[in-house]
């Protein structure tokens, strides 16, 4: 990754760090149907011009080209098909299965920019375009990013460090969207409630309170499809990723050359063939 693609990730990942926390410094206002439905439509705003601007920044810089861009939609497709059987039924979200080997191999900005943009596409063709969005993108853009960075591996090792890494990851996607909502969870007496006006530490503690009655059961299921996918089909699908990059050769120079360079190709009589580069082909009268 460049130094403006960094930048651009910077900049994107910290504005969704906001977007996450300043219900808890804040005094939030509405319900839990009603959650961030003032912001996000903003923060999707801005969001979306950023992961443009990195894949933009990235052409621009060499990083990627045009075979990566094509592979980059069709890993998006295939992430989104892969959630339409599902729905989150029951913690069952196959797009992760697909999302973590990609960013394993094909590197940190190519994982963010996929997971944004396949939850992006899978809610357009779901039905599922609504305030959640963007926090979904950035949870799905920060598992693609982290897998990226996970450190060299080979063989089974990987494909175990890789699991462990997706089940890690799906628990924290859950978590991430409950602090999403969960301010605007309508009742302040109990201690699942967030407490309007007490202090982070007490709030951070009636929210792990309600993450672990609330939604742990649907975490826990995700975290143990996606870990044993991984397990599974890890391996041959990584191994297809990477064949994939090397026949698409990403990054290659393009070199030309003038037909003269060319050796023109010999019949076995010893006569140039019609249509080599010393014999041009041409049209019978």
């Amino acid at each position: 990754m460049r130094p403006r693609a960094w930048a651009l990730l910077a900049a994107s990942s910290i504005i969704g760090i906001v977007a996450f926390a300043w219900p808890l410094l804040a005094d939030p206002t509405g319900s839990a149907s009603s959650a961030h439905a003032g912001d996000a439509p903003w923060l999707l705003a801005v969001l979306l011009p950023l992961l443009l601007a990195v894949v933009l920044a990235e052409l621009a810089e060499g990083a990627l080209d045009a075979k990566s861009v094509a592979l980059l939609g069709v890993l998006a497709a295939c992430g989104a098909a892969l959630r339409l059987p599902s729905g989150g039924v029951a913690g069952f979200e196959p797009v992760f299965f697909l999302l973590i080997p990609a960013g394993r191999v094909l590197g940190k900005g190519f994982g963010f920019v996929l997971g944004a943009l396949t939850l992006f596409v899978s809610a357009l063709l779901t039905g599922g375009v609504g305030p959640w969005l963007p926090f979904q993108m950035l949870g799905a853009a920060w598992m693609g990013f982290g897998a990226g960075c996970l450190p060299p591996a080979k063989g089974r090792a990987e494909v175990v460090m890789v699991a462990a890494y997706g089940a890690v990851a799906a628990l924290a996607y859950g978590l991430l969207l409950n602090l999403s909502f969960w301010p605007y969870v309508a009742g302040s007496d109990s201690a699942l409630s967030f407490v309007r006006g007490a202090g982070l530490v007490e709030n951070l503690r009636h929210f792990w309170a309600f993450h672990l009655a609330t939604s742990l059961g649907f975490d826990i299921p995700r975290a143990v499809f996606t870990a044993g996918f991984l397990l599974i089909a890890g391996r041959p699908v990584m191994a297809a990723l990477r064949r994939t990059s090397r026949r698409a050769a990403f990054g290659a120079p393009v070199a030309f050359t003038s037909p003269d360079a060319v050796a023109p190709a010999v019949s076995p009589t010893g006569s140039p063939v019609v249509g080599s580069a010393a014999s041009p082909v041409v049209e019978a009268p």
